[in-house]
């Protein structure tokens, strides 16, 4: 079926246009985001509707070409009142935002009302620049929406450098002769380009989630910025061609809301399953360090229990080890149950003591948290009733660079760093 679909030239100037539209807001979308404006997007969508309308007063015709350079008109002006209200005020840019946003919008819809009650025939539709709708476009306006695209990607790719440094280093951008403000404006006139050429197909209340939403998914899946103005401007396609596919199958749903729907999916996905920053991995690192802990403070427990009693083949239980690092008995049974099957600990009636293989790991351990409470002690002056259950938290995460690190803090101090004696008195 949607094989046939695609065969309708219809549908394809559309999903062509739409496909664009999400590229070309993606890609842009992911220096806004660095950027911190991520939110202009919105504030200029809506003070584009004047343009609009004023556009639409003068001529008396629907032409998207003058719509769009009305919109346009319009989305500078909002953007040189934000700039000019946040340099020349002590307003911040957050609520110059606001006031340009409602005030340019509250405008567009007056004249909106104004134009709807003037009983013109041709203003019908005219309305559709606030919530979009893609499927009245025709052959002329993709076209239009098309050509605008593309000039935003191409100039985005050509100032790619330059808006790499406004965005991570502007000082250094300065130093290196550029002009901080002209990038800015630079980017501002990019992002009023995207939006205006979304106005018809999203409408300026979705438009700057198409900024928005591909960058924020991107970004968590990458630290690099062309793989991630790679990933935003593959996921703003990829939301535009499944939102116009959605809303052709299913006859009387707006395109322009399934591709913001489409897009969000899309983070969704990101946030749940990216690698290093999903939920999903997050929740599997913690669980994985969690396990880890509490298997190396059982081997602890069993290390400095035998040391405090003099004897390694000395047998506890697991009720005893509990006591002594103050666990639930249940986490360390399952440890263990866990070291056993490692050959770190042999169990015999229900009492467990260190193997030889299970000798090293524990002595790592036991050497590490020792290390780190010295340094507390003679770097942090610290008292030693106060360096233990600091030294817990710190103990699993050292690097050997850091341990060898306080290994030679530990000889300046004129002791050997084989394994440091206890601080404080460790209970058999």
């Amino acid at each position: 079926m949607i094989q046939e679909l695609l065969q309708d030239p219809n549908l394809q100037w559309i999903l062509s246009a739409c496909v664009l539209l999400g590229l070309s807001s993606g890609v842009l979308g992911s220096f806004a985001l660095l950027r911190r404006r991520s939110l202009m997007g919105d504030a200029l969508a809506h003070a584009a509707l004047p343009g609009v309308c004023v556009v639409f007063l003068l001529t008396g015709t629907r032409s998207l070409s003058l719509f769009l350079g009305g919109a346009l008109a319009a989305g500078l002006l909002g953007a040189f009142c934000i700039q000019t209200i946040t340099r020349h005020s002590r307003i911040k840019e957050d609520t110059a935002l606001g006031l340009v946003l409602s005030v340019f919008f509250g405008t567009g819809l007056m004249l909106l009302t104004l134009i709807q009650r003037s009983g013109r025939s041709s203003q019908s539709g005219l309305d559709k620049f606030i919530f979009g709708q893609a499927a009245s476009m025709g052959g002329a306006d993709v076209r239009v929406m098309a050509v605008s695209a593309l000039l935003v990607c191409v100039a985005t790719a050509l100032l790619f450098k330059e808006l790499k440094l406004l965005c991570f280093d502007p000082e250094f951008a300065r130093g290196l002769g550029y002009s901080t403000v002209l990038l800015d404006g630079m980017l501002m006139l990019l992002i009023v380009l995207s939006v205006v050429i979304g106005l018809q197909a999203v409408g300026a209340v979705l438009i700057s989630a198409m900024l928005i939403t591909p960058a924020a998914a991107a970004r968590l899946w990458t630290d690099r910025l062309n793989l991630m103005v790679f990933l935003s401007g593959l996921f703003g396609a990829l939301a535009g061609a499944v939102g116009t596919l959605v809303s052709t199958l299913y006859a009387g749903m707006p395109t322009g809301p399934l591709i913001v729907l489409s897009a969000t999916a899309l983070f969704l996905v990101s946030l749940a399953c990216a690698p290093r920053r999903g939920l999903l991995g997050k929740a599997y690192r913690l669980l994985a360090l969690r396990s880890r802990v509490a298997r190396e403070n059982v081997l602890r427990a069993l290390y400095e229990q035998a040391e405090a009693a003099g004897s390694w083949d000395l047998k506890v239980t697991p009720q005893e080890l509990a006591e002594h690092r103050g666990g639930p008995v249940a986490t360390v049974t399952l440890q263990l149950a866990q070291l056993q099957r490692e050959g770190l600990v042999r169990g015999e009636a229900g009492r467990y003591s260190l193997t030889e293989k299970g000798l090293t790991p524990a002595y790592e351990v036991v050497r590490n948290h020792r290390l780190w409470e010295m340094f507390l002690m003679h770097e942090g002056q610290l008292g030693a009733d106060h360096v233990d259950r600091d030294a817990d938290y710190i103990e699993h995460l050292l690097p050997r660079e850091t341990v060898a690190e306080l290994e030679r803090l530990l000889r300046v101090h004129g002791r050997e760093p084989e394994l440091p004696p206890s601080v404080h008195p460790v209970r058999a």
